[in-house]
């Protein structure tokens, strides 16, 4: 019975691991630009993304692990949960949890910056020239590497070697569940440290990205930003259209006749608008294009239910608000229970022993969990929540030093150079996520689970007292317990052991982390109400740019019009050339701007075609 429960909470890991899979390669792909695409860049930010979200979603399975052996009716251990078993569950859990965390470590202080020292130093003249070679390259990335690799040297032997604390002013108090947490060993510490360090830089991070993020996240599918195919923009596109071929028309007819031409400064004006004319045609077919007007039956049938569907994303922001608001309160009812009645304050970065004020998230993961896996499926859900919040932030922030803007994240358009920084950001980020869904959002959940025991008189510590007729005397187990029987039903999880030690061994982690909580949820509070009064606009500017970038890669282009450009290339026969007007006009729009002429050409002819009846010289 005891085989079947563990390969059956092992296995809904696995399949939690092919959904992480997906949700990994989705985001990679998303966000990469296609033309700079590296298949080495891609795997590792894949394999990265992967393992980070893998750690984190690691949690439900200690907790179910743990809490199968315990009768949480009679509040006892099972009979099959013999301590040599228990500590074998407990093993594996700990093997698995500190592979992930060093290879977290490992990808993000040396593969990822390798990855991208790697990238720098590729040298397109050198490499055609043949005086790059691969073993070159590899070494120059190497070089700079270097510096990453001491970093890791100096963690792990400052965690190694440096002491920790075991006299606490604090003994007077029941301390003996963290008393144990004090490591004493070397290796275990110096991991202990590496990781509490890298939480901390993660936690820092995380205030500044997941918290916009989250408040963001359901805000701007409430306050959805208009869209390039919305009429509005189709309007105002027809109408800047017209007021600049309106204005040309003028320059135009204000120097006919004029011997010398046109004025200089009339000249650079009439340019000025000829430039504005081409990026507001190429809007226009874009708008026209993304709305479907000369596409097939099948991809207009998709625009009109997507507009038919649109109001879900409505819904689905305000239920992403409330959940939001949810996790909000979770987290600041936590921060006060700790500072009231944590176990011995700032001395050991206010660990709490039992939780004293109602969670609303804790309670709902304590409550799902008896029936496994319903509080996988809500813990996946607010994983997720906070990666996409995370992904949110950095796309909406950017990476920035200080004010200045040093990779953009944008689906579509993000280089390698910035894909990779934005990994090593989010798998920090992840990183203080785990200790915030751990020791904030739900603690009794990540320690215990929905673990019991008998509160009744025991003649010795080894004794499992009797319940059975007497359910008011089961208690939830806690960190916090008088009752010494407890010690010895109540297993907690191995992360939450984990976490705890970094926060009993290294009080300074542990009062950092805690106080950057308060910061979270105040720069999630300021940019919340910012965003209710604060109307998102269209940056027009990155509008232009990708459609610039689109038209030169010839991305704008519809499939069939893909497939047709293929077949006569096959064929060696053009097909479906039709002489053109020139300067032309039908219905207010050139005819070289629609869809006649592909390409770049259709641009030029678009832009300069000019006015209606224009007879232009350009």
């Amino acid at each position: 019975m005891a085989l079947i429960a563990t390969s059956l909470i092992w296995m809904t890991y696995a399949i939690c691991l092919a959904i992480l899979f997906l949700i990994s390669g989705i985001f990679v792909f998303i966000y990469q630009k296609p033309s700079e695409r590296s298949m080495v860049v891609t795997v590792v930010c894949f394999i990265t993304i992967l393992c980070l979200l893998a750690t984190v979603l690691l949690l439900p399975v200690d907790v179910a692990l743990t809490s199968s052996t315990t009768d949480r009716k009679l509040g006892r251990k099972k009979d099959w949960a013999t301590p040599d078993k228990v500590d074998s569950i407990l093993l594996d859990l700990k093997i698995v949890y500190y592979l992930l965390y060093s290879l977290d470590a490992i990808l993000c202080l040396l593969v990822v910056p390798f990855t991208y020292f790697w990238c720098e130093e590729y040298d397109e003249v050198a490499a055609e020239e043949g005086t790059q070679t691969p073993g070159k390259r590899v070494w120059g990335a190497f070089k700079y590497t270097i510096g990453f690799v001491l970093l890791i040297l100096i963690l792990f032997l400052t965690g190694f070697f440096v002491p920790v604390a075991r006299k606490r002013k604090h003994e007077k108090h029941h301390f003996g569940f963290f008393q144990d947490l004090i490591s004493q060993n070397h290796l275990e510490r110096a991991l202990t440290f590496s990781i509490g360090v890298l939480i901390l830089l993660g936690t820092l991070i995380y205030c500044l990205y997941t918290a916009p993020g989250l408040a963001l996240l359901p805000v701007s599918l409430i306050k959805t930003a208009p869209r390039v195919s919305t009429p509005q923009l189709a309007a105002s596109t027809t109408s800047q259209l017209a007021q600049n071929r309106e204005r040309q028309r003028q320059l135009e007819g204000r120097n006919t006749g004029r011997d010398s031409g046109l004025d200089p400064r009339d000249r650079r004006e009439l340019e000025s608008l000829v430039r504005e004319e081409r990026t507001l045609v190429r809007r226009e077919r874009l708008q026209s294009e993304n709305a479907g007007t000369d596409s097939n039956l099948l991809i207009k049938i998709f625009h009109k239910l997507e507009a038919i569907f649109r109001p879900l994303k409505l819904i689905g922001g305000l239920l992403l608000l409330l959940v939001s608001l949810i996790i909000f309160a979770s987290m600041l009812i936590t921060m006060i229970d700790k500072m009231a009645n944590s176990v011995c304050g700032a001395h050991c970065g206010f660990l709490l022993g039992k939780t004293q004020i109602f969670n609303p998230i804790n309670w709902l993961l304590i409550t799902t969990s008896k029936i496994f896996p319903i509080d996988y499926i809500i813990y996946l859900f607010l994983v997720l929540l906070f990666f996409c919040a995370s992904v949110l932030g950095v796309a909406t922030i950017g990476i920035r030093f200080l004010w200045i803007t040093l990779f953009k994240i944008r689906r579509g358009h993000t280089t390698p150079n910035a894909m990779l920084m934005a990994t090593v950001l989010l798998t920090l980020m992840v990183l203080a996520l785990n200790y915030s869904l751990t020791m904030i959002v739900a603690p009794n959940y990540s320690t215990f689970g929905p673990q019991t025991y008998c509160d009744r008189p025991y003649k010795s510590p080894d004794e499992n007292p009797d319940c059975s007729h007497h359910h008011s005397a089961i208690r939830r187990c806690s960190e916090r317990s008088d009752n010494l029987v407890a010690n010895a039903v109540c297993t907690p999880t191995v992360v939450s052991t984990f976490l705890n030690r970094i926060s009993v061994n290294f009080p300074f982690l542990g009062i950092v982390n805690f106080w950057a909580q308060f910061a979270f949820l105040g720069i999630f509070f300021i940019v919340f109400v910012v965003m209710l009064f604060r109307v998102p606009k269209l940056d027009e500017a990155d509008l232009d740019g990708d459609l610039r970038e689109a038209e030169e890669e010839g991305l704008l282009a519809s499939t069939g019009r893909r497939f047709g450009a293929t077949w006569q290339d096959i064929t060696g026969q053009a097909k479906g050339v039709k002489r053109q007007d020139y300067g032309a006009v039908s219905g207010g729009r050139t005819a070289a701007t629609g869809e006649e002429i592909g390409g770049q050409g259709g641009e030029e002819a678009g832009g300069e075609a000019g006015g209606a009846g224009r007879d232009s010289n350009w």
